[in-house]
């Protein structure tokens, strides 16, 4: 597993890191499966799109109260916003502050809900 990690991951600073909605669901369905972070706000999370399962909602404005926390995570993070707008500016900001493994759900949960 930790080779599929690096693999997706692994990118050069400064770039942000891609994950597909199929790659997202069969890493979720593993036993070691990331953390998904949404950044909406809490009125998109519960709103008609909904979340994935087992998503944390910690708004993007609120990202920087939970560095600690996001930085001792034992794995991968994963950012989703709506599009991916938000969420790759999550990313690089999770980046900056050393959390390792960040990565950003491609289209975001537009796109996890039409696949």
């Amino acid at each position: 597993m930790a080779g599929v990690f690096s693999r997706l991951f692994g990118r050069p600073a400064g770039e942000p890191r891609w994950v597909e909605v199929s790659e997202l669901r069969r890493l979720l369905s593993g036993a070691e499966a990331p953390l998904v972070v949404d950044v909406r706000g809490a009125d998109e999370f519960d709103g008609p799109l909904g979340h994935i399962d087992g998503a944390r909602n910690i708004p993007l404005p609120e990202l920087g109260a939970y560095q600690v926390e996001l930085r001792a995570a034992a794995r991968p993070v994963v950012c989703v916003c709506l599009t991916d707008k938000r969420s790759t500016a999550a990313a690089a900001q999770l980046a900056e502050i050393g959390v390792p493994n960040v990565a950003v759900l491609r289209g975001g949960m537009k796109a996890w809900r039409e696949r």
